[in-house]
Order: C-alpha cells, then sequence, then structure tokens
C-alpha cells in the first residue's frame, strides 16, 4: 500500500556559525526569506526580533508551513526548523542556503515526514473534499535522521 506524507520537516542545528552573523537581525532575516524562496515556497508574513544583550528569533509563514529560527551568537549556534507541505517546495534548498551564509562548520538535521496516510488509491496532496483518507492505518516511522 502506498503512503503519501502531508508535509517534510527538517529539524537542523548549525554549530560553529559566524558569531556576528548570529546576532545580525536584519542579515538573519534576509538569510530565512532567501531560504524561504529557495525552497520555491510562497511568503505570506515574517516576523523577526532581537534579543538583548544577543540573539536573534523569527518565522517566516509561508503559505505551505513555516521556517523558523532562534540563534545564540555566543556559542556561533542556530536552531532551524524548516516545515514545508506539498510536493513543489523542497526545504533541503533552503538548508544549504543558510548553511552557506552562516558558515556553519557543523550540523545536525533530522528530517521528518509529517501527516503519513494510506494513498491506495494514489490520489496525492490535495484530494478532493468528497475524499478520504485513513491516517490511522498506516502505523511505519518514516523519520531519518542524518
Amino acid at each position: 500500500m502506498a503512503t503519501k506524507a502531508l508535509g517534510r520537516q527538517m529539524v537542523v542545528e548549525f554549530y560553529d556559525c559566524d558569531k556576528d552573523r548570529m546576532d545580525d537581525l536584519r542579515g538573519v532575516e534576509q538569510d530565512m526569506m532567501d531560504a524561504a524562496i529557495a525552497s520555491g515556497a510562497t511568503i505570506v508574513e515574517k516576523v523577526f526580533h532581537r534579543f538583548s544583550p544577543w540573539g536573534v528569533s523569527g518565522v517566516v509563514v509561508i503559505a505551505e508551513s513555516h521556517l523558523a529560527i532562534h540563534t545564540w551568537p555566543e556559542y556561533g549556534y542556530a536552531a532551524v526548523d524548516l516545515f514545508t507541505c506539498g510536493d513543489e517546495v523542497d526545504p533541503m534548498k533552503g538548508f544549504e542556503l543558510l548553511k552557506e551564509r552562516f558558515g556553519s562548520k557543523n550540523m545536525s538535521v533530522m528530517e521528518m515526514k509529517r501527516g503519513l496516510f494510506a494513498d491506495p488509491a494514489g490520489r496525492g496532496y490535495k484530494p478532493s473534499q468528497d475524499q478520504e483518507y485513513d491516517f490511522h492505518s498506516y502505523n511505519g516511522n518514516r523519520t531519518v535522521v542524518a
């Protein structure tokens, strides 16, 4: 039986990043916006905040879900969540862009398929309103840890 996922989520830890970049509100905001664009996402809204004495948090809401970040400049570290839905957006492209922009030397990535369901008829991501899916008949865990 075929299975489908509603979304794809990459939980990323960037280590050994450029400390100045991790504390640059406008730079981090632009990097996250560029990551959304590189992924092929449709940007809806953005909110970013710089903390005192340091650190940036923010989210880019996309039509396909969200990209979120929190930085710890004092450690050269950023925690990033790239969550996309559908088949048209590729969060890996956003990941690659952020890795380069942040100058990360080490990273940890966990990728998860979200909203797994049985799809015996191959109907795909966007069903018509009269179609139903069986989310409970699929019990497998498709998490990939890199």
